[in-house]
């Protein structure tokens, strides 16, 4: 996916966000992989987490192929307009980030492993851009759903980043904030790599595995 925003740009505020829309985007709500439903309810043994790691086309695909994980879906999350459409998300006027939301089973896999998939995925220290993806909404993001969630984050960004820097890397930027409202991308980009294989990812991560450095 490549951004319509030639470069990076602060995240808008009130004034100049886009007014968005009251209704959400329709969808058939199923993911094309497994075939359940993409929108609660959930299983009640099922947790959320939701992240930002570049290009949500790639990124959804790593964590769909997790054992343990129900669903995922794709998003926006992080900023001002409501419901926003793709076009206006690349535009930077909403705030939003192209985010990943996974629904998983804790007794089958732990949020500290889907941060240790987040983390190896991209390169965190780059600020408003993922590799050749440019732009506000291609920004690295762990938002929470409860303080187990939000220790278990800052404990993994204080120890990853410490070995990034170690390796020769700048200070991480992923922002680390109570989970906003999620609003569900448009239905094409749901599931996007396994509709089209030989689509667009451009996600590549620094080679430091999480694992190692973060036990």
């Amino acid at each position: 996916m490549f951004s319509y925003a030639k470069k990076a740009s602060p995240v808008p505020g009130p004034s100049e966000a886009l007014a968005g829309r009251d209704t959400p985007i329709s969808l058939t709500g199923m993911h094309v992989v497994n075939g359940r439903s993409i929108q609660p309810p959930f299983p009640s043994t099922c947790e959320c987490a939701v992240f930002g790691v570049g290009c949500f086309w790639g990124a959804e695909r790593i964590f769909w192929q997790h054992d343990g994980v129900h669903i995922t879906a794709v998003g926006y999350a992080g900023g001002l307009t409501p419901n926003p459409t793709y076009e206006e998300v690349c535009s930077g006027l909403t705030g939003h980030n192209e985010v990943v939301l996974v629904v998983f089973e804790p007794a089958e896999v732990t949020y500290e492993t889907l941060l240790g998939l987040f983390w190896e995925a991209h390169d965190p220290t780059q600020g408003m851009r993922q590799g050749n993806d440019v732009g506000t909404q291609y920004r690295s993001g762990i938002y929470t759903f409860n303080d187990a969630q939000a220790i278990a984050a800052k404990h993994s960004i204080q120890h990853y980043g410490a070995t990034l820097k170690e390796a020769g890397y700048g200070a991480v930027t992923t922002e680390i904030v109570p989970s906003p409202e999620f609003y569900y991308a448009e239905e094409y980009h749901q599931q996007y790599l396994a509709r089209n294989p030989n689509g667009y990812c451009g996600l590549g991560g620094t080679g430091i595995l999480f694992k190692d450095h973060c036990a």
